[in-house]
């Protein structure tokens, strides 16, 4: 399982299947929530997750897909796009420098 130290995240990917509502709001929202940390937030397809990507957010049905797509990336799977306390795992990671294992 691969990890990341916080202050190692420079871009932050929120991968799904049809990027047409929830998962759209959640990249805004880290983004907004990251940008002061120097984080850069993308939305991608889950099968597009692009190379320089450092911690991918994805649904958990949905991680798997994400783990084929990016192997060596630390991925977070979510139940829900809004509200999801792993999201919170990923902001105290870059805010505090911890470390996030995905």
């Amino acid at each position: 399982m691969p990890s990341i130290k916080g202050n190692d995240i420079h871009k932050v990917v929120v991968a799904c299947d049809a990027g047409m509502g929830s998962s759209v709001m959640l990249a805004s929202t880290l983004r907004r929530q990251l940008s002061r940390h120097s984080v850069t937030v993308e939305h991608t397809p889950v099968n597009d997750i692009p190379a320089d990507a450092d911690v991918v957010v994805t649904h958990v049905g949905l991680a798997d897909r994400a783990r084929a797509s990016a192997p060596d990336k630390v991925i977070v799977p979510i139940r829900v796009f809004l509200g999801d306390p792993a999201i919170n795992t990923i902001i105290m990671a870059v805010q505090y420098g911890g470390d996030l294992h995905g």
